[in-house]
């Protein structure tokens, strides 16, 4: 289409198809990095229609659908997958398929990206690890068909030694805020330098954690046999454990992988607006602590 420019005449503007924008995210995040049970890709779109406007979300959830048909998206890139398990009806009478229904009757594609983009170089634990000022970072646990610097989580080392409390704190800073805040095991005075994280879950890494030698390991979900296990691996109780809301831990990707793909985009000549939802989905409303009626 062709829009005026300062001098009033056209401005060629060239806009992607949803196919051109698969390629460029599978330049970013390749497919090929997702792990094995993971349902990454299209979920609902057809590759030949125009992309004007892409926002990126958490989760796709209905109330994130309807915040993207209302600024006219034409897209959704989700970390969480709609379809992580099978069904076998989409009939709008379910959550789900309301969901496919409005993308549909909307004219909204929706694409999942997210083991992938956990793998992936700058990917969700990198953008975490970044945000602490960790140094030195590697992957937690290497990628079977990647790069040596992709693979899920991340371990790292702070600039210096501080004490849990402080850290924690850190941790907490550079979060959204959620009802659940951020819980933490460990001496509250114990000095930590190696730090090992995970977005999203991530207690299934506990093993590898161990094997990092880390003094802190940051995930999301920790569930309370694998966390008191964790505990008494070792005598000096290491590693501390820094539990976050699953929603928390990886939206801190979302403002870099917008800004990454709209690179891309811009470099093969292509304009599209990206945005990321503003929604939190987050599912828990308030918590109550000792001392609170």
């Amino acid at each position: 289409m062709d829009e005026p420019n300062d001098d009033g005449g056209p401005v060629q503007v060239v806009r992607p198809t949803l196919a051109e924008v698969l390629l460029a995210v599978e330049e970013l995040w390749p497919e090929s990095l997702a792990e094995d049970w993971d349902a990454v890709g299209l979920v609902a779109g057809r590759p030949t229609s125009s992309i004007h406007k892409i926002l990126f979300a958490v989760d796709p959830s209905l109330e994130v659908v309807q915040e993207a048909l209302e600024w006219g998206a034409d897209l959704i890139i989700s970390h969480h997958p709609l379809m992580l398990r099978g069904v076998n009806s989409v009939a709008a009478t379910s959550g789900k398929g309301r969901i496919v229904h409005e993308l549909i009757e909307g004219g909204c594609a929706l694409l999942t990206v997210h083991t992938n983009g956990d793998s992936a170089v700058g990917g969700v634990s990198d953008v975490l690890a970044d945000a602490l000022g960790l140094q030195e970072v590697r992957p937690l646990q290497a990628a079977q068909h990647g790069l040596p610097e992709e693979g899920i989580g991340r371990v790292g080392e702070l600039p210096q030694a501080v004490q849990l409390g402080d850290f924690a704190a850190l941790v907490f800073s550079v979060l959204p805020a959620v009802a659940g805040g951020v819980k933490v095991a460990g001496d509250r005075d114990a000095l930590i330098r190696r730090i090992a994280l995970c977005g999203g879950a991530g207690d299934s890494l506990l093993p590898a954690v161990q094997a990092a030698n880390a003094d802190v390991y940051i995930t999301a979900d920790l569930r309370h046999h694998p966390a008191i296990e964790a505990r008494e691996g070792r005598t000096d109780g290491r590693p501390y454990l820094i539990d976050l809301s699953h929603f928390a831990s990886e939206w801190l990707w979302l403002p870099a992988a917008a800004q990454a793909l709209g690179n891309v985009l811009d470099d093969q000549g292509f304009e599209v607006e990206l945005q990321v939802s503003q929604l939190n989905t987050d599912p828990w409303d308030f918590v109550l602590t000792p001392g609170e009626a």
